[in-house]
């Protein structure tokens, strides 16, 4: 290593200056997201995206993007354990218009229905709509004591399992 002074510190410029700092959200315009047309309340929020520069088109940066909502905000009631989600298909100037991308459970709903004792069944199968969309339609089942038992368990067979899929 040399011995001596660092000559780009010496100079005055550019390098080593300090750097402007800019608020992200200055670059940033606000589309309004739009529920499809079956529920009660279109109006689901709002969300930033960046600002048209160059080849860089700001439509094109929302397209694809998802949104979980609630099935109580979007019909307004109290039943908020239902998650939709929901995917930007297109937009048309300032909106985003939405489509049907999934639907849940919330985590505190499903470790409710989960108790000891029993057995869960899970399982899925593709379905084709006639409008060429594919879904995949999970199930979730537990099993149940019958009426009169005084047994305190009630867990199924692993051949029971194959019959109820």
């Amino acid at each position: 290593m040399v011995v001596g002074k660092n000559k780009g510190l010496s100079k005055p410029g550019k390098k080593g200056g300090k750097k402007k700092i800019v608020n992200p959200f200055t670059r940033k315009e606000w589309y309004d997201v739009k529920a499809p047309a079956q529920f009660k309340t279109r109006q689901i929020g709002k969300t930033p995206v960046n600002r048209t520069a160059g080849t860089k088109i700001a439509s094109e940066g929302l397209k694809g993007r998802v949104f979980e909502v609630s099935l109580g905000d979007l019909n307004e009631n109290e039943d908020s354990f239902r998650k939709f989600k929901l995917i930007v298909e297109e937009t048309q100037g300032k909106i985003c218009l939405t489509n049907f991308h999934g639907m849940d459970l919330t985590t505190d709903k499903l470790r409710s229905m989960i108790k000891k004792r029993q057995t869960t069944i899970e399982s899925f199968v593709d379905v084709k709509t006639t409008d060429g969309y594919v879904l995949r339609v999970f199930a979730l089942a537990f099993t149940k004591n019958p009426k009169d038992s005084t047994r305190v368990t009630s867990y199924a067979q692993h051949s029971k399992h194959r019959r109820a899929v």
